[in-house]
């Protein structure tokens, strides 16, 4: 049976993390000559957010975003940046495919392996509980699958990354 003091605990440690994002926010700003850029808005709150891509090869060079919302969807844009530039496309699309998995638990953790690939993400754990916030969360994500899927096709990749529901 879970803890209830240790949940508690770990709610906030989390409220925490979302909020210091939403603050201090990492990869805030433009490219200078991005190879992709999708801008999305979520239309039941407004927030909104552009994401701009660089790639090298088969690696996310360079990343970054502007936009404006409430602090889950900043921290998430934050977040992104953080976990994802520098990484190799494959490997930034798992990211991004184990984070939908996550919001879209309803709250629930996953596997231990794929929250320990999460890291600081698994900070939205709870997010999934709350059907209006669950967009909000997605958002920048959905952004950068597009802001991929373009810079593939200008640098003539492989194409258009793999189309799943948010």
């Amino acid at each position: 049976m879970p803890n209830p003091a240790r949940a508690s605990a770990m709610e906030q440690l989390y409220q925490q993390v979302i909020l210091d994002h939403s603050k201090t926010r990492s990869g805030e700003g433009q490219l200078p000559a991005p190879n992709g850029q999708s801008f999305q808005v979520n239309p039941t709150c407004g927030d909104e957010c552009t994401v701009q891509v660089s790639l090298d090869g088969t690696r996310l060079s360079g990343l970054a975003w502007s936009g404006r919302g409430c602090s889950i969807s900043q921290a998430s844009l934050s977040l992104m940046h953080e976990m994802v530039e520098g990484e190799e496309l494959a490997e930034a699309e798992q990211l991004g495919e184990t984070f939908r998995e996550l919001i879209h638990n309803r709250g629930q953790d996953l596997v231990p392996e794929k929250m320990e690939l999460l890291e600081d993400l698994t900070a939205f754990t709870g997010v999934g509980r709350y059907s209006a916030r669950v967009k909000c969360a997605l958002l920048g994500w959905m952004a950068l699958r597009e802001a991929l899927a373009q810079a593939r096709l200008s640098t003539g990749g492989s194409g258009q990354a793999p189309h799943t529901q948010a």
